[in-house]
């Protein structure tokens, strides 16, 4: 049932106040439709992202073990990253799983997008399925990032995503989508 009561911030102003070469800070004053007052906000801009799932004829996720500088662990997830200007999604998924983790597939399949943080983030998060993922070519890593294959049987994939060990949010979003367009 929508209620009728929430309306859009109407925005005034935005002003970039940091390039952090994947992303921008900006601060965004806008106006309250209940109060007509100003408030500032902060607004992270970055290209799209996307996220893929391989899978392989034996039903395994090719996964992928990295440091992330962030939580400053080694994290497990699936083949992600940006989509380069001018690139579309699903040419982006293709790029980095084979860059991630050497393998490729002939279909991708969309289990939809995603924004990954509304509050603050105005991007997207565009999600797939690579069915039949075959290893082609060794992993080509940039000089920042250092990747590790791990294939997980899919029947532990839920396990994975309760206990934690797959934690990253968008990662967790992704394979549970997967997970639930598997049973219907």
């Amino acid at each position: 049932m929508a209620n009728d009561d929430v309306q859009p911030w109407i925005r005034k102003e935005l002003s970039r106040i940091a390039d952090c070469r994947v992303f921008s800070v900006h601060e965004s004053t806008s106006i309250s439709p209940r109060t007509d007052e100003e408030h500032q906000f902060y607004v992270i801009e970055s290209s799209d992202w996307v996220n893929v799932v391989p899978v392989t004829a034996s039903n395994e996720i090719v996964c992928v073990r990295q440091f992330r500088h962030g939580s400053e662990k080694i994290s497990l997830e699936i083949p992600g990253g940006l989509v380069d200007p001018g690139e579309e999604p699903i040419v982006a998924a293709t790029r980095e799983c084979k860059e991630e983790t050497g393998f490729e597939t002939d279909e991708l399949v969309s289990l939809g997008v995603l924004n990954p943080n509304p509050a603050i983030f105005p991007n997207a998060l565009h999600t797939f399925v690579a069915p039949n993922a075959k290893p082609v070519s060794d992993i080509r890593n940039t000089s920042t990032e250092h990747t590790e294959v791990q294939l997980v049987p899919m029947e532990q994939v839920s396990d994975l995503l309760v206990s934690g060990e797959i934690d990253h949010a968008l990662v967790a979003a992704t394979l549970w989508r997967l997970l639930y367009f598997l049973k219907h």
